[in-house]
């Protein structure tokens, strides 16, 4: 009798629980999705950040507290935000992920990915799941203590195998990014005489004149003579033709500046004069 009583209350849920697990799967599987989907690795990585932390709520709701700290703490915190600062510093952009390195792999990646899906929704069939031993059961010698003894009684070679696969991963990412230099690196004669022959700009550019008084990006800089000089902006603001030219209000405000300057200098000269009269 105790024994049924303890199987209709593990095969029952609660009305939070269920709730929890509806809202909370929704949004985990969004996030999967959206780690798929999104055009840019920011998002990307940040989908797959929001999936791993709810995996871990997830993890303290059945009791396995030490999984869920360990999901937030070494997934999550680092693992995660190495990924995302990695990629924000890189600035890896969605014309990078249109580029297929490998001809083929697309198709190779998806057709894997529906392998290892029909296999785990195989393994989930024909899981049993008669009787449940409850937490207190698989908790007895501690959380931890519990999951090291399945990793390594049970599971060591899944566990020695994943670990091989997440090395080789690594040596494969550095041997794709790796490039070695096929010739030597070119002197500064040499990218002198090649920017003579395409007809590139050969001086430096030129800085803003003295009488610039805008540092906006879209304004060109003044030489000093007044005049606009549009190769200090940015190539693309010309190519758009985005370039706001206040050369006109510039010169404008001179002729004030040098009016008011004669003005005040021929103050000065009669000041002058007159500090003179007074004296003789």
């Amino acid at each position: 009798m105790s024994a049924l009583a303890t199987t209709l209350a593990a095969s029952t849920t609660s009305t939070g629980e269920a709730v929890q697990f509806w809202v909370l799967g929704t949004i985990a599987v969004v996030g999967a999705l959206g780690t798929i989907l999104m055009k840019k690795a920011v998002h990307s990585a940040l989908s797959l950040a929001a999936t791993m932390i709810i995996l871990a709520v997830f993890y303290l709701a059945n009791g396995a507290y030490f999984l869920g700290v360990v999901q937030i703490i070494v997934y999550t915190g680092a693992i995660m935000m190495l990924f995302l600062f990695v990629v924000m510093l890189v600035g890896v952009t969605a014309a990078d992920s249109l580029k297929e390195t490998i001809k083929g792999q697309r198709w190779l990646a998806a057709a894997c990915g529906l392998g290892f899906g029909i296999l785990l929704v195989a393994g989930l069939g024909r899981a049993s799941l008669d009787t449940f031993d409850g937490l207190g059961t698989a908790n007895a010698g501690g959380n931890v203590e519990g999951i090291a003894a399945l990793l390594f009684t049970r599971y060591v070679f899944a566990f020695e195998i994943t670990g091989a696969l997440l090395i080789t991963a690594t040596v494969g990412a550095m041997v794709l990014t790796h490039r070695e230099r096929t010739e030597r690196a070119r002197t500064q004669r040499e990218m002198s005489e090649q920017r003579v022959r395409e007809g590139k700009q050969l001086p430096p550019l030129p800085a803003p004149g003295v009488y610039a008084r805008h540092n906006a990006v879209d304004i060109a800089g003044l030489l000093p003579d007044g005049t606009p000089s549009e190769l200090t902006v940015s190539k693309t603001l010309r190519a758009r033709g985005q370039i706001r030219d206040v050369s006109r209000q510039a010169l404008e405000d001179l002729k004030a500046l040098e009016q008011r300057a004669e003005e005040r200098l021929g103050r000065g000269h009669e000041a002058s004069d007159r500090e003179e009269e007074n004296a003789q």
